[in-house]
């Protein structure tokens, strides 16, 4: 296997969630050092023993930190600096979200729409605004902000009929705002050898209702929904020098979904 990231210091925020997890994989298993950025301890701390159970020349560590803090992300970088000198790439992956996320248009307050859009787009933003600092002081490095379909292109609610899903207005507004927050930064930070680019994946298993995969398969144009494993070659390509020219671009990944 062709190693690609050889010793670079990646951190993924949310990296003990779903696509997380398989997000650190595939940049461990490519020869980086990848950082497990998790407000959640416990399971963060759990998916790197079992990492280095199955791979115990793994290069993978937990930090944690919370995107919404400014002073938790400077503890990470300052402490990632100390320890590796360096560090090359931030995933911007984590989905913070309140108790009362995913409610039905109608039934969503305004209470809860702002402190939704500001936990995940403004943590983002935060996210992005430290690492951008330490990234110019550095003289390189490498964002990657994760959106979605959603972002791209207006919901298809005939397939979440009869069921208990739905697709959240704050999730619509946040991720469209993630791929122009992506373009914003890649223009501000032009000149200074730092790239900002941007994956909309398409729906994720985890656990949905056959009905409503059926009526989700059935627009894409193969799979249908993809495991979050599917998304790994996007990520990878962005991470290493194969993309050193590409900036400020939002890829899909999504089996066609969205044409």
């Amino acid at each position: 296997m062709q190693i690609m990231l050889n010793y670079k210091v990646v951190v993924v925020t949310g990296g003990a969630g779903l696509i997380g997890r398989a997000f650190v994989r595939c940049i461990a298993a490519h020869g980086a050092i990848a950082i497990v950025a998790d407000v959640n301890k416990q399971a963060g701390n759990k998916f790197v023993e079992e990492l280095k159970t199955d791979d115990p020349q793994a290069k993978v560590e937990f930090v944690e930190a919370d995107i919404t803090s400014k002073e938790s992300l400077a503890n990470m970088i300052s402490s990632l600096h100390d320890k590796h000198g360096r560090i090359d790439a931030l995933v911007n992956n984590a989905y913070p979200r309140n108790k009362n996320y995913g409610r039905k248009f109608e039934d969503v307050t305004y209470d809860n729409f702002c402190q939704n859009v500001s936990m995940h787009l403004g943590g983002y933003f935060l996210t992005a605004q430290q690492f951008a600092g330490y990234f110019k002081n550095q003289g390189h490095g490498s964002i990657i902000n994760i959106a979605s379909i959603y972002g791209v292109v207006p919901p298809r609610f005939e397939i979440y009929e009869h069921t208990n899903m739905t697709m959240p207005v704050e999730y619509a507004a946040i991720k469209s705002a993630v791929i122009h927050l992506t373009k914003y930064l890649a223009q501000y930070l032009k000149g200074s050898n730092i790239r900002v680019n941007c994956i909309s994946p398409g729906g994720i298993l985890d656990g949905q209702s056959a009905e409503f995969l059926t009526r989700y398969n059935s627009l894409a144009a193969s799979k249908g929904m993809l495991d979050a494993d599917d998304l790994q070659g996007t990520l990878l390509f962005l991470l290493s020098d194969m993309s050193k020219f590409i900036n400020g671009q939002n890829i899909v990944v999504d089996d066609g979904w969205s044409l």
